[in-house]
Parts: C-alpha cells; structure tokens; sequence
C-alpha cells in the first residue's frame, strides 16, 4: 500500500500531554500549558520551555509497517557554551515497548539572550522528515514521543497501512510540575525523563508540566492544574527561584501557600504531594543567583551569592527545605491528603557523580530518580497508593 496522508486533526490520532494545539504557518504546535497562559509569560525563555514537549506523544493504532513524520524543528542556541543545543531523539513504541529511536534534525534555531535584553532571535529553517520502521506486521498500538528539548511543529504523518483511533487510556492520571530537573533535557530520549520513568514502572498516565527555569510559583501554571482533571499532582518547587534569586523567604512562603490554596480550590481532596529540591552542593548552604561557566568548552554553573544573605532571609536549599516541610506540616493538620518528599531521596550524596554541570542530572541519574519515585510514591504505603 501507497503511504497515505494520516489527519492530525479530527482524526485517528490521539496527542497526549498537550494542552494545546496552534495551528502555525507550517502545522501545528504543541503546548504544555493552555492558550490562555501564554500572554502571561514573563520571558521568551518561559515561552519557549512550555512549548517544548516534554512527555507529549502522538498515540494511535495501526497496520502500517513504516510511517514518516514531517516536522519543522526549533532547537534553541545554548549562548553560554556558543552552541545549538542536540534537540534529542524522536521515540518509537510499539504496543507498550520501546521500539526505535531517531535523531531530532535540523530546523529553526532559537537564539535567547540569557540576560533578556536583546530580542530573541530565529534563525531559518526547512521542514524534515522522521522515518520509522520497519514495524511488526497486524495491528498495533503506536506511540510516537516528540523530543523533550526541541520545539516541534507537526506537519504531516503518513502511513503504508490503515489508521486508527487508539485504544483509551484507563489508567489514573498523574500531573506532575517542576523544572529544568522535571523537564529533563539531559535524559538520553523522551522515555529518559524521570516523570515517564516513574509513569511506566507505576503504570499510570503521566502529564508533565516540567518548566526548565520555570517552577517559580506562577499564579498560571497553579489555574492550569486546579483545572485539570487528576487522580494524583506532585510539585516539585524550589530549585529555579534559587538559581534566579528570585524571592526572599518573607514572598517565598506566602507564594507556596497560595500555589497551595490555588490547586486546592479544584482539588480539594486529591492526594498532592510537595517534592523539595533534589541535593545541589552549591545552593546547599548559599543562595543564588547559579550563572553558566564555560570551563575548558565544557558547561556548568556555579552560585554567586553571599552566604551572609542568608540572615537577611536570601534562599538557599537547605532554607528551602525547611520552609516547605513546615508548611506542609502545618495544613495537613486540616489536609490528610496533602504530602511532603525530600528530593534528596530521589537523588542525593550517593549521585553526585551524575551531577555533571552541578546542577542538572544525566540520563543515568534521572533513571534513577524515575524508579526512586515510582517505589517511594506509588507503593502500597505511599502518598499515591492506588
């Protein structure tokens, strides 16, 4: 059979972890965060994040044994280390395993000052195409995973045999948010990233709203999962409004409190479970901002506060910590089903070695964190016992 034109819209296919769909010049653009949102973003940066894709999939069934996904790819210009960021791989699975990976290619590139006063920059690009195959012959359930760290535009899918709507999804759903460390640009595919490391090993459907540079408390990301339908929400706060110096402790409380308050008025009895910064030796004890070092054409990042700020009420981890175990501590006295993790079960002194720009895992160490987290939250005894 001729391949043949799959609707992308109004047809078979099923685009999970989006939150919208906009329809741009060359097809159509997945969003992490409703349309709504997006006048409310503080940055370019913000923007961009939300609009890459992590967790987001193409689900349906199909007889066909080879498919072609065209695509026009935004990666974005890492300025710090004078280079275009890898934009990840492209996720085949086939009822359930995985099955084939493919290089994200070449398209737009987006230039971001870090600093945030020159305007962003896009440099052109052309549509390409992403081949998969040869699959099993029969009818199957297929998964395609965008990339977690490229923007993607879908343009046209085709198939050498029919399509159709997929199976539903009957598990529970998970919505989880965080950032660059939720987000997970280093994971080696999008099936690396921790949340869909624990999703798979627990067996539930995942939606994440991992914002790299982006869990700041922000009033619209609260909205958005007050109104979202979930069985279980986990948020994983603290990191960016360290590395930004964003917040004192006098705003940072009130700020969690009423992110709280927010994703309760929806959720009023649905098991939420507080995470803490995973362990980060160089925020531990001093506060930000954390600025990129270019060491030998190698990244990292470093902080660059006073630790004498800490009395003046500056942020660090260990400050962080405290706060968010009191507060939660102090409303499930009236919240049975609100919950606290210390990131540092997840990823902690025993990993440090897979804290490569001390800041942001690998692809080994959010593996681990995804099966750290599957075992502590959904076990028979955790915050998320089924």
């Amino acid at each position: 059979m001729a391949p043949a034109d799959v609707p992308l819209l109004d047809g078979p296919v099923d685009i999970r972890g989006a939150l919208d769909l906009e329809r741009t010049k060359a097809g159509l653009r997945p969003w992490r965060l409703p349309s709504w949102t997006r006048p409310q973003f503080p940055t370019p940066f913000c923007e961009n994040v939300v609009a890459q894709p992590s967790g987001v999939r193409m689900v349906f069934g199909t007889e066909a044994t080879a498919l072609d996904l065209d695509v026009l790819i935004t990666k974005t210009m890492d300025v710090a280390a004078g280079e275009v960021r890898p934009g990840g791989v492209f996720e085949l699975v086939v009822d359930g395993t995985p099955a084939q990976r493919v290089a994200t290619p070449d398209g737009k590139v987006l230039v971001l000052d870090p600093a945030g006063v020159k305007p962003p920059e896009i440099q052109p690009g052309e549509p390409a195409t992403v081949r998969f195959g040869p699959l099993p012959p029969g009818h199957k359930q297929v998964e395609i995973w965008l990339p977690q760290n490229a923007q993607v535009e879908l343009i046209a899918l085709r198939a050498d045999g029919p399509v159709s709507p997929p199976e539903p999804d009957p598990r529970p759903r998970w919505v989880h948010h965080g950032s660059s460390i939720s987000h997970c640009g280093e994971a080696d595919s999008p099936l690396g990233t921790w949340p869909v490391v624990a999703s798979r090993a627990a067996d539930v459907n995942v939606l994440n709203l991992g914002f790299s540079g982006n869990a700041m408390l922000d009033p619209f990301t609260a909205r958005t999962i007050r109104d979202l339908p979930a069985d279980w929400i986990s948020l994983k706060l603290g990191i960016n409004v360290v590395n930004a110096d964003a917040m004192r402790l006098r705003a940072f409380e009130p700020a969690v409190h009423g992110f709280l308050d927010t994703v309760r008025e929806g959720h009023p009895d649905t098991p939420l479970l507080v995470i803490s910064p995973i362990l980060c030796p160089m925020v531990e004890d001093r506060p930000g901002p954390t600025l990129p070092v270019v060491e030998d054409g190698v990244l990292r990042f470093d902080a660059a506060g006073d630790p004498a700020q800490l009395a003046a009420g500056a942020l660090s981890l260990s400050v962080i910590r405290d706060a968010l175990r009191r507060i939660v501590a102090q409303r499930s006295a009236t919240d049975p089903n609100l919950h606290y993790l210390d990131g540092r079960e997840l990823f902690g002194e025993s990993d440090l070695a897979d804290l490569p720009d001390a800041l942001h895992p690998n692809a080994a160490g959010y593996r681990r964190m995804g099966e750290r987290f599957a075992k502590l939250a959904f076990a028979d005894n955790g915050p998320f016992a089924r």
